[in-house]
């Protein structure tokens, strides 16, 4: 029988919903500290709905739209949840609240290497979804 919307998950049906293993999930609540499940005797976590919001908003922001671990926590740290939860669903957020890209050494990326970068990413998605096609078939 499948768990209604709004049953507790515990951290093997969360990690197998956002498609991210169960260790990571771990490692994200040792990183974010507004990462915070349910814990019962023994230490076993359970997710309620809006914890699984919030991680599939970090995964979305840490996977899908580049940000560091730093980056999203000075997301956290500078607009609370609600900024994090708006950025991650794709919501406008003012320009000048978005990091402009740069390289390890600090300094901005310029447009050829934007593009390489763009150019790289666009083959690499490509690849993953040719891949997972594969491993549905």
């Amino acid at each position: 029988m499948a768990k209604g919307p709004n049953a507790f998950r515990t951290i093997s049906e969360a990690a197998e919903e956002l498609g991210a293993p169960q260790h990571v999930l771990r490692f994200w609540e040792s990183k974010f500290t507004f990462i915070s499940p349910m814990k019962r005797a023994g230490g076993r976590r359970f997710y309620r709905p809006q914890d699984i919001e919030i991680l599939r908003a970090v995964r979305t922001l840490l996977h899908d739209e580049g940000y560091t671990i730093k980056g999203v926590q000075k997301l956290h740290k500078d607009g609370g949840l609600k900024k994090l939860l708006a950025i991650a669903s794709g919501e406008e957020v003012p320009v000048a609240d978005r990091a402009e890209p740069e390289t390890a050494g600090g300094r901005k990326l310029s447009d050829e290497a934007r593009g390489r970068l763009t150019g790289t990413l666009n083959d690499l998605e490509a690849i993953k979804a040719r891949l997972d096609g594969l491993l549905r078939k």
